[in-house]
């Protein structure tokens, strides 16, 4: 079977939540959000204007704009490196965000983190993690906290982070405290630059979870609907003390790993295919209504534009004046 023909094995999700015509508006302008800004973090770096490296979100905008539109206030999410997508959807500021891997002071760490750490508790990002992993592990202590409330805490990480010790370690720890915390897994296909099938025995990710005895969907990722709608039947199960949950998202980045990665190791045909489920089209087409989808799309740029152009304004931090938290006076 191949990775595209694998993205259709998808579990049917309990609930009958039906998206009305504003709140797939409102899907559409949180992964247009999402788009534009990576595109502009992209322009940016081949411009010189930010360092190290950068994993874009490209392709993958419907798994955490469908899952954070399930959530509330108080509610934690940790993400991995390529975390710009899910700190937006769960409320970062666009500006703050931008100047952050501008290394700016307005930055949300202060432009001390860079791409792959942000932090923004503010608005319930516990923190990406650079560490394979890491969030799994993050995410799983939130819920610690969440417990006895109706807060949840979500993990976003990859399928090759089902390899490692974090995910079966903190599966099962989350299942003996029945911990109300949401994993979820944006299975894109490929570990860096191996293929699933070469790295991960069994390639049943959903499947891991219900050793544990953790309730699992597996579903298209590239559907705004089909994975809000999974969250949000594993939310109202956590919120009312059912112990943890599962999702895994099946997507497909459009970029290489990194912004050091062409991609060429993955088949033409196979890119090709994914693109053409490219999840925006896709919710545009369920919206059916091009003019409304054009004037989001028209809004959301001009503000990252506004926002991009005020980031790169904002002064670099001083290193005599700013001092970062984790410094001592």
């Amino acid at each position: 079977m191949s990775a595209v023909e694998t993205a259709t094995t998808v579990d049917a999700v309990a609930g009958d939540w039906q998206p009305t015509a504003d709140e797939l508006a409102g899907g559409l302008r949180t992964m247009l959000l999402l788009r534009r800004f990576e595109e502009e973090m992209q322009r940016l770096f081949l411009r010189g204007e930010i360092h190290g490296t950068v994993h874009l979100y490209i392709g993958q905008e419907a798994v955490s704009a469908g899952v954070c539109s399930a959530l509330e206030a108080g509610d934690w999410v940790a993400a991995t490196y390529r975390g710009h997508g899910a700190a937006l959807a769960q409320g970062s500021d666009p500006e703050a965000l931008a100047a952050e891997l501008l290394g700016r002071r307005t930055g949300t760490c202060g432009g001390r983190a860079g791409s792959m750490n942000i932090v923004d508790l503010d608005h319930g990002l516990v923190g990406c993690f650079g560490i394979v992993g890491g969030s799994i592990a993050a995410a799983t202590g939130a819920a610690l906290g969440c417990r006895g409330g109706d807060r949840v805490a979500v993990a976003f990480f990859g399928d090759g982070a089902t390899n490692q010790a974090y995910f079966h370690e903190c599966l099962n720890f989350a299942k003996v405290l029945e911990l109300p915390v949401l994993f979820v897994c944006e299975n894109n296909l490929y570990g860096e630059f191996t293929p699933l099938a070469q790295s991960t025995a069994g390639a049943d990710i959903a499947g891991r979870a219900r050793v544990f005895d953790i309730p699992a969907a597996r579903v298209d990722g590239n559907r705004w609907e089909v994975v809000a709608a999974a969250a949000r039947a594993a939310v109202a199960r956590m919120r009312a003390g059912e112990g943890p949950q599962f999702i895994e998202a099946l997507t497909y980045r459009h970029l290489g790993h990194s912004k050091s990665d062409a991609g060429r190791y993955r088949p033409p045909e196979e890119v090709e295919a994914w693109l053409a489920r490219d999840p925006i089209d896709q919710l545009r087409a369920t919206l059916a209504d091009d003019e409304r989808a054009d004037a989001i799309d028209a809004e959301v740029g001009g503000e990252l534009t506004a926002a991009v152009e005020r980031a790169l304004a904002a002064p670099f931090p001083d290193p005599a004046v700013d001092r970062a938290t984790e410094y001592a006076p």
